[in-house]
């Protein structure tokens, strides 16, 4: 079972409604918002190990090169250009491999180069993954896809970027239920609708947290009864959790928090028919 955590946009408790679950019912995480993660701030995960992520780029040998131009103009990413010379423009390169395998005379060889790293560790006995791009790269898929190779059979919960671009989908890919975390504000609304767009299209069950709920009676709640969205949970405006939160804690530690994310569970096991 893979259940994505996702959201219209930032800042609306994607992650700590993912840490939460993952750390009550004791599965394994994952953090696929690789240009900010921060899974592991709250579930402090002990024993990490970090492996370097790396895509192949070509290198062109300049005594080989007969200047055909063939792998400038089967580059799709406009990576490559011919001036006297072919010239590499790193951070457009999808390490695709066609302009080598068109070239012919082989003049292009391939290298890697690093773009980030995936960490593991444990907390407790949880396993616990994420992916970290490095500062200044535009391309986090390769990561994705790397860190979503590493799922087996073993429940575990996705925490994806918020938005709803590539680097959300890659996630979503594959996976049983998705649960949409946001906030009853306009921005949160907006972006809501864009998330739920996006997981009827891909054909994925879901359902609906509300955070920083204040008051019943909001535009967020009456869009989702509209809609016949489920609204499997919602975690209360609350000082309390502000703190914890700033502590970089697991509201699962107060019983009174525990006790909402055990209700919430309960309801996605309801959602997908079985028990995790």
């Amino acid at each position: 079972m893979q259940i994505a955590v996702l959201s219209g946009k930032g800042g609306t408790g994607k992650t700590t409604v993912s840490t939460n679950l993952a750390k009550l019912i004791n599965v394994r995480y994952i953090d696929c918002d690789v240009e900010e993660p921060n899974g592991f701030i709250f579930l402090k995960p002990q024993d990490i190990k970090s492996k370097e992520v790396s895509i192949p780029v070509p290198y062109v040998d300049e005594d080989k090169c007969i200047h055909c131009k063939k792998c400038v103009d089967i580059c799709q990413f406009n990576a490559l250009v011919h001036t006297d010379r072919v010239i590499l423009f790193e951070k457009l390169c999808h390490g695709c491999g066609a302009c080598r395998a068109v070239c012919p005379t082989m003049a292009i060889v391939e290298k890697d180069r690093p773009i980030g790293k995936i960490e593991t560790g444990y907390s407790d006995d949880m396993e616990c993954l994420s992916g970290t791009l490095n500062v200044t790269e535009p391309m986090a898929g390769p990561i994705i896809s790397r860190l979503k190779g590493m799922i087996d059979d073993k429940t575990t919960i996705i925490d994806c970027s918020p938005g709803s671009s590539c680097n959300v989908v890659k996630p979503l890919l594959g996976v049983d239920y998705a649960i949409l975390v946001t906030e009853p504000t306009e921005f949160g609304l907006h972006d809501l609708k864009i998330a739920v767009e996006l997981v009827r299209k891909m054909k994925i069950p879901f359902g609906v947290i509300i955070n920083r709920m204040s008051q019943e009676d909001n535009a967020t709640s009456k869009y989702c009864k509209e809609d016949n969205i489920n609204i499997i949970g919602t975690i209360p405006f609350d000082r309390d959790i502000a703190v914890m939160y700033s502590k970089g804690e697991l509201l699962i530690k107060d019983e009174k928090y525990k006790k909402m994310f055990t209700d919430i569970m309960s309801n996605i096991e309801e959602a997908i028919g079985c028990s995790l």
